[in-house]
């Protein structure tokens, strides 16, 4: 899927983050439409090594991971900085959208 312009991801956030009155309540509703909208389980590289994301969760202090396996290992690692496959899964344009959101 090609990345979307700002305007469309500026349409995502909107749509991810109505009815929230802070930012722990965007942070759920970006999770929300993650959930609903990415498709996992996916393969891509963490520091050269292939892992496969099996989850998107919240961490206590509300900061999106990706949850990482390998070889019955797991790492949990900021959606912010989980580099992308090429091409992306299915769903990544909200990613995108949280990425800019966050500020990343």
């Amino acid at each position: 899927m090609d990345k979307r312009n700002d305007a469309e991801l500026d349409a995502l956030i909107e749509e991810a983050t109505v009815d929230t009155y802070d930012e722990v309540e965007a942070v759920s509703g970006f999770l929300a439409v993650i959930d609903e909208h990415l498709d996992v389980p996916f393969t891509t590289a963490v520091l050269g090594v292939e892992v496969t994301v099996v989850e998107i969760s919240l961490t206590n202090d509300s900061r999106m991971v990706a949850r990482c396996e390998r070889n019955g290992l797991r790492q949990d690692i900021g959606l912010a900085e989980l580099p992308l496959p090429q091409p992306p899964p299915q769903g990544a344009h909200w990613i995108d959208a949280y990425r800019r959101w966050a500020g990343c």
